[in-house]
């Protein structure tokens, strides 16, 4: 315990005596983008400094969103490729349809307007599934793919949905 604190004193006096060149030449735990200093990649792999700053807000700051059509699975059943956002897709692996029906809120247009009832598709703006029953509470059984990242069937509200048979 006493000799970390004693290298993390040293190590904060060597860089604070000798400037900033000095930790950047002597092979360094870091390195200066953009006027400030990060942990150099070296250092990130390797045990030296270890608690201390890693870059974090560097990478969070750069890092790239993956597109929501990336795909995941290379086997579907005969309905392409698995999407990122599968439960258009899995409706598709249960119902058919065109690769358009992939996005959820497309099922909209799918078949025509209904109420609620056993057999019907539930459409929100983000998710769709069908239902397969009532629970004793009122709500409507709903089995649908990528709830909670798999395949389930639930109780659920249905208040805003939009049904097609």
């Amino acid at each position: 315990m006493k000799f970390s604190a004693v290298a993390i004193v040293a190590s904060y006096l060597v860089c604070a005596f000798a400037g900033p060149s000095f930790a950047l030449k002597a092979g360094g735990m870091f390195e200066e983008r953009d006027g400030a200093f990060y942990a150099s990649p070296s250092a990130r792999r390797s045990n030296v400094g270890a608690g201390s700053y890693t870059g974090q807000t560097y990478k969070k700051k750069y890092k790239k969103k993956k597109p929501s059509y990336s795909y995941t699975k290379s086997y579907s059943g005969g309905v392409g490729k698995r999407p990122r956002k599968w439960c258009g897709w899995w409706m598709r692996t249960q119902l058919g349809g065109g690769p358009h029906l992939n996005v959820a809120w497309n099922w909209r247009k799918y078949g025509r307007p209904s109420g609620p009832q056993v057999g019907a598709v539930v459409v929100w703006r983000h998710h769709v599934g069908i239902i397969t029953g009532r629970a004793a509470n009122g709500k409507w059984i709903v089995k649908s793919g990528n709830d909670g990242g798999r395949v389930r069937e639930r109780a659920r509200s249905v208040k805003g949905a939009i049904f097609r048979i």
